[in-house]
């Protein structure tokens, strides 16, 4: 068995699907005894409990356009995709919801959702400028082989996450102005990526 294979194997046995990530999400949202140790925590378990409300206003309000959902119908064999993430992390928030509604109707896809900090050997293979940068997303086929990797947020909030910290943005800032413009482009440019990867 080549290493391939294994590594594939490797992941369909630590992940979990979207759903148990979303359940497990859910209830640590609603729970701060177990989160809120400290100032830390406590600012993590807060950005779960928006991110949830996030989640659950995209999961009800989104429906996959007409292109992306062609693109989608066109894989015909079974494709797992390798999700790194945290629940604390608003860009996973603000794109893997309309992912999986993008990609629902096709049985060939697999999600296989890893939390980055317990599988750090994981998001070490798939550094952003050398740095842990979360959501990862990574298309395998069934022999192992990588079809595609995108993430950590689409090239056009990319651009303007470094555009505002070169004009002297605090995180806090700039973190505000990212999500009032994914709250304006409802998964649109994140849609237009994925027809161009699943093209490729």
């Amino acid at each position: 068995m080549n290493n391939k294979i294994k590594f594939l194997q490797h992941i369909k046995k630590i992940g979990i699907s979207f759903d148990q990530f979303n359940k497990d999400a859910n209830i640590r949202a609603i729970d701060p005894i177990e989160l809120a140790k400290d100032e830390l925590q406590q600012k993590l378990h807060d950005f779960t409990k928006l991110n949830q409300r996030r989640t659950a206003r995209i999961l009800k309000s989104y429906k996959a356009g007409n292109e992306i959902k062609e693109a989608v119908s066109k894989i015909s064999k079974n494709q797992t995709w390798l999700i790194t993430t945290e629940d604390w992390c608003g860009d996973s928030a603000q794109n893997i919801p309309y992912l999986l509604r993008m990609t629902e109707s096709n049985p060939h896809i697999e999600f296989n959702v890893i939390y980055r900090d317990t599988h750090l050997d994981i998001i070490d293979k798939y550094l952003t400028n050398d740095g842990r940068a979360i959501p990862i997303i990574i298309g395998f086929d069934d022999k192992g082989d990588e079809l595609f990797q995108w993430g950590p947020r689409p090239e056009i909030a990319k651009q303007l996450v470094k555009d505002l910290k070169e004009a002297g943005y605090s995180k806090e800032e700039f973190n505000e102005k990212l999500h009032l413009w994914y709250g304006k482009d409802r998964g649109k440019t994140l849609g237009n990526e994925f027809v161009e990867l699943l093209k490729e």
